[in-house]
């Protein structure tokens, strides 16, 4: 729930300036995003690869450990976030420069707005990086301290903060882009403090922050078993750029707005497999680490009906309402709708077999085995994705754009189905 209710507040910028400010900022939004997301998956790396190791020692009974390693890494994300910060902030103009110079359709002065509006929204945001960081960590942590619904409350607080205020920004004082970034800052931060000034007071979770010992040996095999969620997240945001340069090249702008509409709606269904995936990854961890081999086959097969079940509904929903969803954001332009709808019914595909992909990975960062959640995870974000993006839009076009996904998906779940087989009697989850 955690998952899915970030992904809706994730697109309340996307709505608000789609329908309150203009195609211009909401293409830069689109644009921009990906170099937010490279920056903040730090914070994913350092949250799923040190859940596992956290929620290993519980399982294994030594807690102090634990709540060393926890306070260790979050005192590292801030750390971490104030440099990739001012990293950000410097770099935001450059990159916005590389990505808005493969629209051809613009005048120079519609391009200077568009970069213009990249940096204002991407600075704004990166100010508040680490808060960020913290908050995209803490999510696994507190289902892993036990704590899943204060973990929701405190995403409701920041995701509701950030609805109203976008609301009070961008529609009653007409702030527009500028108004969309600060209501998503202000959010980031409720979403990041709040689980700090919970952990480092007395409280009767598993988990509380104090001092630490930098165990730098530790800190690495967290890095390297997290790794596969930043990869995840780095070569999304890579192949994002990518779909981005494709479709500026076969529609112009309008081809970058209708994907970032598709992405902003398939936030919301594919936070329920990430929401699954991060929900159960603690359980996996403990048992595993308490050797409990029989809990772990059941929370395995389990986890896998489970998948189909939601990977066939959500299938069905994407595709059958494609036309309202995409009016949500396209009922102005009758052309971005029209592109938008016809994408998503080719894009919903995907939905039936992306679950188990994003599952996998999971399962074996869980496990401590972030060698092959990295190669699933590179595989099916990357060298699939694209590989997909290149070669179909030579023969179906636009069409080909939409389908890479549901193409990268399909072939990444025999690589995992291999992985399941091969390592299913050194895990004991079969």
């Amino acid at each position: 729930m955690m998952m899915v209710f970030v992904s809706v507040y994730g697109i309340v910028d996307g709505l608000f300036v789609s329908n309150f400010v203009g195609g211009i900022p909401f293409a830069a939004l689109n644009l921009i995003f990906p170099l937010i997301m490279i920056l903040g998956s730090v914070g994913f790396m350092l949250g799923t690869g040190g859940n596992a190791v956290v929620s290993k020692y519980l399982g294994e009974g030594n807690e102090e450990r634990a709540r060393n390693i926890f306070s260790m890494l979050v005192y590292t994300t801030i750390v971490i976030g104030v440099t990739l910060a001012v990293i950000g902030i410097c770099i935001a103009r450059p990159v916005a420069e590389l990505f808005a110079k493969n629209e051809k359709n613009l005048t120079a002065v519609e391009r200077a707005e568009l970069v213009k509006n990249c940096v204002l929204y991407a600075r704004i945001i990166l100010s508040v990086l680490p808060a960020f960081m913290l908050q995209n960590a803490f999510q696994g942590f507190f289902v892993t301290a036990e704590k899943p619904r204060l973990g929701l409350f405190v995403t409701l607080a920041a995701g509701c903060g950030n609805i109203v205020l976008d609301a009070l920004f961008v529609a009653v004082f007409k702030w527009g882009l500028i108004g969309a970034a600060i209501a998503t800052a202000i959010s980031q931060v409720i979403g990041g403090v709040l689980p700090i000034i919970y952990f480092a007071r007395k409280n009767d979770s598993l988990l509380r922050l104090g001092r630490a010992k930098m165990e730098w040996k530790t800190l690495g095999g967290v890095c390297v078993n997290g790794s596969s969620e930043l990869m995840t997240n780095i070569s999304l945001s890579l192949v994002t750029m990518l779909y981005n340069a494709q479709l500026m090249r076969l529609e112009g702008i309008i081809g970058v707005s209708a994907y970032g509409i598709m992405q902003y709606i398939g936030f919301i269904f594919v936070a329920v497999f990430l929401g699954y995936a991060v929900g159960c990854a603690p359980i996996i961890g403990y048992h595993y680490g308490a050797k409990n081999h029989e809990e772990l086959k059941n929370v395995f097969k389990k986890s896998l009906l489970l998948t189909a079940l939601l990977g066939t509904l959500m299938t069905g929903i994407a595709f059958g309402f494609a036309y309202p969803f995409s009016w949500i954001f396209a009922n102005s332009d009758k052309a971005l709708l029209e592109l938008t709808t016809q994408g998503m019914r080719v894009y919903s595909v995907c939905y039936l077999v992306c679950g188990f992909n994003i599952f996998s990975s999971a399962f074996f960062t869980a496990l401590g085995n972030g060698g092959i959640s990295l190669l699933i995870s590179f595989f099916r974000t990357f060298l699939c994705q694209v590989a997909s993006v290149m070669i179909l839009p030579i023969f179906l076009g636009t069409n080909g754009v939409w389908a890479a996904f549901a193409a990268a998906e399909a072939v990444t779940l025999i690589l995992t189905a291999t992985m399941f087989v091969v390592n299913r009697k050194r895990y004991q989850y079969i």
